[in-house]
């Protein structure tokens, strides 16, 4: 999972993307551990992983980096619905967790997240290297790397940070 989470991140700074968008990618699979934080009362609740992700982040990052983290299972559902080659070029792995998600978007769905979704352009991006980051062995700078980008992030947006 950590290596998939690398590979996106490299993914958005190969894009040009800034670093609200590239610690968006990230950390968009952040909310499958949970447990490892140890204010972890969210457990007592069935949540799915990009809430309880962005649930935890939302303090900490700005809301464009959230809004990926928070939106990446959504815009799975929506690429699904509106772009065929898009839902062809899934895995066997992802068509199974799909039909979990809910499935492709219904038009009226899509058209509410196209209207409501903040830094959608963003979130989609992030969903394509979510995708494209599954390359056994493919080599990424390690987490290291992302620290001063993540310290930035948090200074200028939590005010106790400062």
């Amino acid at each position: 999972m950590a290596e998939h989470m690398l590979q996106g991140a490299a993914l958005a700074v190969e894009a040009g993307l800034d670093d609200e968008v590239v610690i968006g990618a990230l950390l968009h699979d952040i909310g499958h551990y949970v447990e490892e934080f140890p204010d972890a009362d969210m457990l007592k609740e069935d949540r799915r992983h990009q809430e309880t992700g962005a649930t935890v982040l939302e303090r900490w990052f700005p809301t464009r980096t959230v809004a990926c983290v928070r939106q990446h299972v959504a815009a799975k559902r929506y690429l699904c619905a509106v772009e065929r080659e898009y839902f062809e070029g899934l895995s066997d792995a992802s068509v199974h967790t799909l039909g979990l998600q809910g499935g492709p978007m219904e038009p009226a769905e899509c058209e509410a997240f196209e209207q409501t979704v903040p830094f959608l352009e963003d979130v989609l991006a992030v969903r394509r290297f979510d995708d494209a980051g599954k390359v056994a062995g493919r080599l990424v700078p390690p987490f290291e790397h992302y620290l001063p980008m993540l310290r930035a992030l948090v200074r200028d947006h939590s005010p106790n940070a400062r």
